[in-house]
């Protein structure tokens, strides 16, 4: 069971979509990259070079994103592969939390994830293509990490929602994955760990240290591989250095 094919990649001019961009285009598949920013992205699609191709689109937006799913088809071909990489979040105390801004995270971090999961699907469905898509969950969504409560609300749901369309999506023969990173050096978390954040993250993660965006997309790129992960669907797995199994750590 192959899935070789064409793969979206939302959050792809950046960070862990990058990477994941990357490593995808290494192992000869095509990768239709979907982001917001309009300017990385352009620059991102030249990096990547042939077998790469760019959209920008919003990804809450239903109607973009059909139109996305379309266009990148009849760029690269047929898609046999989604990465929901594109997200956002902040780190604010749950007391100072805004509604409206937890809207926006819950908004982008799951619906968005679940508009492209269901586009991407319909049309594997109608292809009769078997498939795989992998969203990008936390270990926020997995333990209570204090300034997260709408970021790791959001994250949690992702959780569930792989589980879901993992049990309902099965009988196509398309297998449905998250992954939980823990701390990972992209350009969104240097903004959001001060020296503070990050000395406590170091605390905690057996490996003490934060995780190179590769390392996510390799996880990333296996869950996708038919041939090596086919009897892998609605699992979440932790890419965290050991943070979530860690108890009582050894000093230093």
């Amino acid at each position: 069971m192959n899935e070789q094919g064409t793969c979206i990649v939302t959050g792809g001019a950046s960070g862990i979509g990058f990477a994941t961009a990357q490593e995808l285009i290494s192992q000869d598949r095509r990768v239709g990259l979907l982001d917001i920013q309009a300017e990385k992205l352009e620059a991102a699609q030249k990096a990547l070079g042939n077998g790469s191709y760019a959209l920008q689109a919003d990804i809450t937006d239903g109607a973009a994103v059909a139109q996305a799913v379309a266009e990148t088809e009849r760029a690269l071909g047929p898609i046999t592969g989604v990465v929901n990489s594109a997200g956002i979040a902040r780190d604010i105390p749950c007391l100072e939390t805004d509604p409206a801004l937890f809207r926006t995270i819950l908004d982008v971090n799951v619906i968005g994830s679940f508009i492209v999961s269901q586009a991407a699907a319909r049309v594997m469905i109608e292809g009769k293509r078997q498939g795989a898509i992998v969203n990008l969950a936390s270990v926020s969504g997995i333990r209570g990490n204090i300034g997260r409560v709408a970021y790791g609300a959001s994250k949690g749901a992702v959780v569930v929602m792989t589980k879901v369309m993992a049990v309902e999506l099965a009988a196509h023969g398309i297998r449905v994955n998250a992954v939980s990173p823990g701390p990972v050096d992209t350009p969104l978390v240097q903004a959001l760990h001060g020296e503070n954040i990050r000395r406590q993250w170091l605390t905690v993660i057996p490996q003490r240290r934060y995780a190179a965006p590769s390392e996510i997309a390799s996880v990333i790129a296996f869950l996708l591989d038919g041939a090596k992960s086919s009897f892998v669907t609605g699992q979440n797995w932790a890419a965290d250095g050991g943070f979530e199994g860690g108890g009582l750590l050894p000093e230093g």
